[in-house]
């Protein structure tokens, strides 16, 4: 912990309080399985869609045409997660405004009944948006690396090993998350 940067507390930035729920989690989408740069320009193509300064509402992303968010670069599967996203919202089916008062269990369960939504995807809403500190992302390969150096193993841990070495960093598990990301990111 000496050689690494200073924790910089979660939620990170200020930039990410202005965003509302459905924004972040939206954001995460399209920010799923590409290299920042390209996910960056993809996020600007979409909010350009709006009329408005900020992030397309979730009746905006709703009525967009397929065609029209494919033309942004998101692949069938992210227009359709996108999609389902907006309606569960827009509909009340998938109510946000609450989360800050929900467990992470609940928040979880709700929100990876969205298409293409997963636990990782919700456990960085949890980390980065609601600033959640005892959150272990178990198949995180940065988080399964990170213990890998520290450690020093052959190979990566496996998620039941992950869980099972983490169980230590408990109550402040996001913290120690975020110290093994900056492990796994050092030069070997």
């Amino acid at each position: 912990m000496k050689r690494l940067p200073t924790f910089p507390g979660f939620p990170e930035g200020s930039k990410h309080a202005s965003r509302t729920y459905f924004h972040s989690l939206a954001r995460s989408i399209i920010f799923q399985m590409l290299t920042g740069s390209a996910a960056e320009t993809i996020y600007k193509r979409v909010r350009a869609l709006t009329s408005g300064s900020g992030f397309p509402k979730p009746a905006e992303v709703a009525r967009f045409r397929e065609q029209r968010l494919r033309g942004c670069g998101l692949s069938g599967g992210k227009v359709r997660a996108l999609k389902d996203l907006a309606r569960r919202v827009h509909e009340g089916s998938l109510r946000l405004s609450g989360f800050h008062r929900k467990d992470d269990a609940e928040i979880i369960a709700a929100v990876t009944q969205v298409h293409g939504i997963g636990v990782w995807t919700v456990q960085m809403f949890l980390l980065f948006r609601l600033g959640r500190l005892d959150v272990m992302p178990l198949n995180d390969l940065g988080v399964q690396e990170g213990i890998r150096r520290l450690d020093g193993l052959a190979d990566r841990p496996s998620p039941s090993q992950v869980r099972d070495r983490c169980a230590v960093w408990s109550p402040l598990s996001s913290v120690a998350s975020w110290h093994m990301w900056r492990l796994a990111g050092e030069d070997s």
